[in-house]
């Protein structure tokens, strides 16, 4: 049986937070995207997703790579395939032995325009283009911190408890070491020994849709958590931009940003909950964010009301105070100075890694 042993959550393609190719997609190119699977087997299988694209994308020729063997995709046997527009390409299954923790290659060749490319905008990892047909690894000339199209490997390692963590940028891992795989989601894999599948988007709402930041979360968590094959738990750490994004003007994507209520907040908690069904669902407490810019009056008193929800409603399987974990011993409104980042809205390496230890100790 073939299980998720990465993934990364479909966005519209948009200028992002760092320059990308999302708008002006792929032609005559060849893409090249490295990850790092948390779940190892000896097959693997890759999902593409067109889910913003207006028109069909045709991919030409594709490889998957792993300690120094590679081997070409194929697409219900040809070695050409389709995303269909606002659909996914999954290729065939393959032969190539891979271990949890080891990273992954995944090369594309567009041999026609591909326009927008739907995308993730933080990798936190390069990926690479350059001219023409690059399946042999040579010839990439230019440089990117953004995923397109990929959106997830598969192997078949038959496991059933994969982890999926759905959250906004502390989620994604803002704030660890680019390129070193620090994100708590990491940290939780070598921690567990389970698949832990990241479900984050920078700058993501729990109740309203972005053009930056992606679909709101009660609206994307069937595709992006609920569709992950080999997942049984789900960690819920979303929500503060909901309640941060209004107090401030001077960042123009935070804009619409709706004030909303603790009860609002818990309501979308609620709605996860719901469509979650069978699955083990952990909620986690909002990060303490005193001194950043999404903090005030307003956020202060909503934020805490979300939190005692969290921790005394009892409507979650399970609950993850990493409020309280991660809050400074003298100012519990603030990050802990040892983990913070430095904006006081997101953790460091370390930090994700207390956050990991946290997450463990619950599960």
């Amino acid at each position: 049986m073939f299980a998720a042993a990465w993934t990364a959550s479909p966005q519209l393609p948009s200028e992002g937070f760092t320059p990308n190719w999302s708008r002006e997609g792929f032609w005559r190119q060849s893409l090249r995207q490295v990850v790092r699977l948390t779940a190892g087997g000896e097959r693997v299988r890759v999902r593409f997703s067109n889910a913003y694209g207006n028109s069909p994308v045709r991919v030409a020729a594709g490889a998957v790579a792993a300690g120094g063997s590679a081997v070409r995709l194929t697409f219900e046997g040809a070695a050409e395939g389709e995303m269909p527009a606002r659909g996914e390409l999954v290729s065939d299954a393959v032969q190539l032995a891979v271990e949890a923790g080891e990273s992954v290659v995944v090369t594309l060749y567009f041999d026609t325009a591909t326009g927008p490319a739907t995308f993730h905008a933080q990798a936190f990892t390069t990926s690479y283009r350059g001219d023409g047909c690059l399946l042999g690894g040579e010839g990439f000339t230019e440089s990117s911190e953004s995923w397109y199209f990929l959106s997830a490997v598969e192997t078949d390692s038959g496991r059933t408890d994969g982890i999926a963590l759905f959250g906004d940028s502390v989620t994604d891992g803002f704030g660890s070491t680019p390129g070193a795989d620090r994100r708590w989601s990491d940290a939780l894999a070598s921690r567990t020994g389970r698949a832990v599948l990241n479900a984050g988007i920078g700058g993501n709402l729990l109740l309203n849709d972005s053009a930056w930041y992606g679909e709101r979360g009660v609206g994307r968590f069937g595709r992006d958590v609920l569709q992950l094959a080999g997942v049984d738990t789900v960690v819920v750490l979303l929500g503060l931009n909901d309640i941060g994004f209004s107090e401030t003007d001077e960042q123009p994507t935070y804009k619409p940003a709706p004030v909303v209520s603790a009860g609002e907040i818990v309501a979308g908690y609620r709605e996860l909950i719901r469509q979650a069904g069978e699955l083990t669902v952990i909620g986690a407490t909002l990060l303490p964010f005193g001194g950043s810019d999404h903090w005030g009056e307003r956020a202060a008193k909503v934020s805490h009301e979300v939190n005692e929800w969290v921790r005394c409603s009892g409507e979650f399987d399970g609950v993850v105070d990493l409020n309280r974990v991660m809050a400074d011993p003298g100012d519990s409104d603030r990050l802990h100075p040892a983990y913070d980042f430095g904006d006081h809205l997101h953790p460091h390496d370390e930090g994700y890694g207390v956050m990991a230890d946290a997450v463990v100790r619950c599960l």
